[in-house]
């Protein structure tokens, strides 16, 4: 059974920085691609970053380029997200998603809310 669990969400202030990671267990991590979308209210879920297995490629939301940056470290099976510059409009539940092949799965969210 593989599970993903965020943590690192949390209230900050605009421009303002957190870093949000992911765990997975139940498989081996390095045979998925991982990736972090968001969802704010009333919106559609949207990719923010996605790493391949080996993390030689990643690819960003143009909304999020240059201020968010995805990393992954196998050895530790963790996917991580570095945000910095948060606007309001980066509030939503951030969540993240493993791929391989057809089968996918989603962690449970964390909450981000950028707000003075």
């Amino acid at each position: 059974q593989v599970q993903l669990v965020e943590s690192g969400g949390g209230l900050v202030q605009p421009g303002g920085s957190l870093r949000l990671s992911c765990a997975l267990s139940g498989s081996i991590f390095s045979t998925y691609a991982m990736g972090w979308y968001r969802q704010a209210p009333g919106k559609q879920r949207e990719l923010v970053a996605r790493i391949s297995r080996g993390g030689g490629s990643t690819n960003y939301a143009t909304s999020v380029k240059g201020r968010f940056t995805i990393s992954r470290d196998n050895a530790k099976n963790t996917v991580s997200l570095q945000v910095n510059s948060l606007k309001p409009e980066d509030t939503a539940v951030y969540y993240c998603n493993a791929q391989k092949g057809s089968a996918e799965y989603w962690g449970q969210g964390t909450q981000v809310t950028v707000s003075l």
